[in-house]
């Protein structure tokens, strides 16, 4: 799987993109093992912790990642398979209220993250070159199969920074 070109996404999925250094499927073997590890590292009493208010829990973050490569992998599948039916946005406020999240524990959280990473590997693995460069509209927005993959390992990048920083630091300093 070559490198991602700026022409193949929209600038919206940059600061997603702009985390990954490496390489794409190196990078997303890896987050099987570490991105587990991180949320072993949470005290399942934070779970529900959230660092200001109308702001999503630690859990809550957490399936968002999981909702959010669920929806990347099929807009993936679409396009590969040459659907170019243009796809609709998903209201990601809207999946986390009604998700019951909280009512999870981290244990299920990972083992689902888990699971779906290794389909989603198992199938972005099956594409040839012809199918990663096939572009469709999602959200109104023209991408490739390819950049869908880069979102996918980004967003979890980029989600993880954010429960480090707003979330695990601010209740390390309140502590």
């Amino acid at each position: 799987m070559n490198q991602l070109k700026s022409d193949e996404y929209p600038a919206i999925y940059s600061d997603y993109i702009e985390t990954i250094v490496g390489d794409i499927k190196e990078e997303l073997v890896l987050q099987i093992e570490s991105f587990p590890e991180f949320i072993r590292s949470i005290p399942e009493a934070m779970g529900k912790y959230t660092y200001a208010e109308d702001k999503w829990t630690v859990k809550e973050v957490l399936c968002h990642i999981l909702d959010t490569e669920r929806v990347m992998a099929y807009r993936a599948l679409r396009f590969a398979r040459n659907d170019m039916t243009a796809l609709a946005a998903f209201e990601q406020d809207e999946f986390v209220a009604n998700g019951r999240h909280n009512e999870r524990s981290f244990d299920s959280i990972i083992e689902e993250f888990i699971h779906l990473r290794k389909a989603n590997l198992t199938f972005f693995n099956t594409l040839n070159e012809t199918e990663l460069n096939r572009k469709g509209m999602a959200s109104d927005r023209l991408i490739s199969v390819r950049a869908f993959i880069y979102v996918i390992a980004g967003h979890l990048n980029h989600h993880r920074i954010i429960l480090q920083e707003r979330y695990l630091k601010k209740s390390n300093d309140l502590a």
